[in-house]
């Protein structure tokens, strides 16, 4: 009788150091790191997470193409400037020799205006427009992805937290009903075998409780990999969630997915824009106005400019010949002579130089060319079939975007409805799983009571350990899978619901 008090007080003294699940639920690493939020979690993703930043970066593409579709609706304007150098020697010119005996060099600039007009001048300004609002809906889908994605990863290493906590305790537990086990066995009341059995219960929760902190910090890696930036040492995770049932109905979130959801708005808006890519195509049965003018000057010039004066000094020397020549006629036939006018023709120094000055052009000292501007007004006819192909081709890109636009309407409301019935069974699996563990912990409570006094085996503790453990873990479990769920939910409908 003595032996059994002592044993119910040791016993008692030991279950009274237990700390209480509610206790323990409350406790915090007391590690310290720093704090991060799911908002916070959610912003640096957005910032930083490359295959989000990859589709923000291809909106600069549909930019880009708008801004040059309504470029086509301005004039272009263009410059060029050229020069040559032409060795001396004979150059045939349709089967026409001449020959130059200098060097030359020429330059050429042009200053051109093109304007040009049709149909798909007007329509492609529209069609880039919806472009840039399809790749707007692409940024907001993937920005749902990822806010999502961090949200499930956030979710799950709180999962993995409370796993380890449910260990910790475990351990707390097993190590307690050990120094009992050896109690009743120093007091002749237990066996080796309940000490065996108790040391391989302690041992198999400090293993689970290795593994589950192993795969926290796993799971911590992915969470910050999906954020795109390095994993600060002892972060701690604080947001907090609540199990509460939702209020809405089914038909409210379908509705508003049908009008939220990004990747439905992105396509709808695609859809739209291949409509216009049709009537695009379809102006290559209209006329182009094409208009174009611009200024133009050129130069030219001897390498040798004493070529040029040998040919002028050639010319007055030929003139003066031929002057005497028909003076000496007009003198024979009786007439005044013109000797004087004749002595006038003469090679004169400073022309030369003058000839010399005109010949210095190359390279900028233009001579402008006449201003003109041309107008075309084109009408196509016959290309072989070609705008007709471009057509069907659009035609048929059209309707796969309704087709896909259509599918994914379908599928919207076949993920919202599943998710939302996961909701549900979530909400009511908690609700079930929270009343096992109630009761497993009450089994686990009374168990212990009667291997304190005698009334049982450590076998019914061992049995009502594996079954608190587990209805503990589907209890977390239920938790974690209702706000995955919701968090789900949210995702499929494109906008946040509480």
């Amino acid at each position: 009788m003595r032996s059994t008090k002592f044993v119910a007080a040791a016993l008692c003294a030991a279950l009274a150091a237990i700390p209480g699940r509610a206790t323990y639920a409350q406790s915090v690493d007391s590690t310290s790191g720093p704090a991060l939020t799911l908002d916070q979690a959610i912003a640096m993703a957005v910032r930083h997470n490359p295959t989000h930043l990859s589709v923000v970066n291809d909106r600069r593409n549909a930019t880009a193409s708008r801004k040059a579709a309504y470029g086509a609706l301005l004039p272009t304007f263009g410059a060029s400037i050229s020069g040559s150098f032409q060795q001396s020697g004979a150059t045939p010119i349709q089967g026409v020799q001449f020959a130059v005996s200098s060097d030359v060099y020429q330059s050429f600039y042009q200053l051109g205006l093109s304007y040009t007009l049709n149909l798909a001048s007007f329509v492609n300004p529209r069609l880039q427009n919806a472009n840039v609002r399809a790749a707007d809906a692409d940024i907001v889908g993937s920005r749902i992805t990822v806010q999502s994605t961090v949200t499930q990863d956030y979710l799950t290493v709180l999962q993995d937290l409370a796993k380890a906590q449910l260990q910790d305790t475990l351990i707390a537990q097993a190590s307690l009903q050990l120094d009992l086990a050896k109690a009743k066995m120093a007091v002749g009341s237990g066996t080796q075998l309940d000490v065996s059995k108790a040391q391989v219960t302690l041992g198999q929760a400090q293993v689970a409780a290795l593994q589950a902190r192993n795969q926290v910090e796993i799971d911590k890696l992915r969470l910050f990999q999906e954020m795109g930036v390095p994993q600060p040492p002892n972060v701690q995770l604080t947001t907090q969630f609540t199990v509460q049932a939702p209020t809405f109905s089914v038909d409210s979130v379908i509705d508003l997915a049908r009008a939220q959801n990004p990747t439905l708005n992105a396509l709808r808006v695609r859809s739209d824009a291949a409509k216009l890519n049709v009537t695009s195509q379809r102006a290559a049965y209209f006329p182009t106005l094409q208009i174009q003018t611009g200024v133009s000057g050129y130069t030219y010039q001897y390498a040798n400019a004493d070529f040029l004066v040998n040919q002028y000094r050639t010319g007055i020397t030929q003139s003066a010949a031929s002057c005497f020549t028909n003076d000496s006629i007009r003198m024979g036939a009786g007439l005044p002579s013109t000797s004087s006018q004749c002595a006038g023709i003469v090679f004169n120094p400073q022309t030369a130089a003058q000839i010399r000055s005109a010949n210095q052009q190359f390279p900028f000292n233009f001579t402008r060319q006449p201003f003109g501007v041309s107008a075309t007004f084109s009408l196509p006819i016959f290309n072989g079939f070609q705008r007709e192909q471009q057509v069907e081709q659009a035609e048929v890109s059209q309707n796969d975007a309704d087709y896909r636009a259509r599918a994914q309407e379908l599928q919207l409301t076949a993920d919202v409805t599943a998710a939302y019935l996961t909701l549900q069974t979530q909400v009511r699996t908690v609700t079930l799983q929270e009343q096992n563990a109630a009761q497993a912990r009450q089994q686990l409570d009374l168990a212990e009571v009667r291997y304190k006094a005698g009334a049982a085996t450590y076998l019914d503790i061992a049995d009502a350990q594996a079954t608190y453990s587990q209805a503990e873990n589907d209890r977390i479990n239920a938790i974690y899978q209702f706000h995955k769920a919701f968090a789900a939910l949210e995702s499929a409908v494109g906008h946040p619901l509480r």
